[in-house]
């Protein structure tokens, strides 16, 4: 899982440096599936219960699995991507979010609360915690700078599957839940929007976004509990 957790994170830093004004979401996703193959690694969203591209691309107002296509970036935009990638029979995955061009003081601070939110669920990944003091602490982090956390979608379990137990909320009360293992590997992902926590998904059958149409932000780790503290395997450090 840390070579797959490597994997993802080169892939981000590299899809993070072509994100610009103009390029084609699809784009995007084509340099993400050249890459991913060509460190030996398959895809993991690729064909996912019926997803039809390698990466998300979600734009502004869109929360998650956003389909890649012809849509072109402009300035301004707010850009998550959400990739994964399978090596040897085990998953990992992680998203970003990156700004375009010039944005005001409140998209920049949306970008940085959600990853904040996301570096304190981090440090709280280890066995003298449950799994709810991870989103207690994600619901604090962001509810106090007057965002919201969105609730349809959770973080999850990952290893041999690309989702699995236990689901990981990014909101309620904190000593709930199983207590963490060593061993256990855990993909945490806050979502975090400045209006509403509700969403509704397009047409597309995969597109969420926020029900109010704020703008929303996704940062993701793939994370290993280890009797000497957390290790981020999708770090891009």
């Amino acid at each position: 899982m840390r070579k797959a957790g490597a994997i993802v994170a080169n892939l981000l830093r590299f899809l993070a440096s072509r994100v610009a004004q103009g390029i084609k979401t699809k784009d995007l996703d084509a340099a993400a599936g050249e890459f991913i193959r060509t460190h030996g690694a398959e895809p993991a969203f690729l064909g996912y219960r019926g997803f039809p591209a390698t990466i998300c691309v979600s734009l502004n107002e869109e929360v998650v699995h956003g389909i890649p296509g012809e849509r072109r970036i402009r300035s301004g935009d707010v850009v998550s991507i959400d990739a994964g990638a399978k090596l040897d029979g085990y998953y990992a995955d992680a998203a970003i979010t990156v700004a375009v061009g010039e944005v005001g003081q409140h998209v920049k601070r949306l970008i940085e609360v959600t990853k904040e939110a996301l570096d304190k669920a981090i440090a709280m990944a280890t066995p003298a915690h449950r799994l709810s003091d991870l989103s207690h602490t994600i619901q604090q982090t962001v509810e106090q700078d007057g965002l919201s956390v969105v609730r349809d979608f959770v973080g999850h379990g990952i290893g041999r599957q690309m989702h699995e137990d236990p689901p990981i909320p990014n909101y309620g009360p904190p000593d709930r839940g199983p207590r963490l293992k060593t061993g256990m590997v855990l993909a945490i992902e806050p979502m975090v929007t400045m209006g509403t926590w509700e969403i509704e998904v397009l047409p597309d059958g995969w597109t969420a976004v926020t029900k109010d149409r704020s703008l929303s932000a996704h940062f993701e780790h793939t994370v290993a509990i280890t009797d000497r503290g957390p290790e981020v395997l999708t770090s891009l450090s």
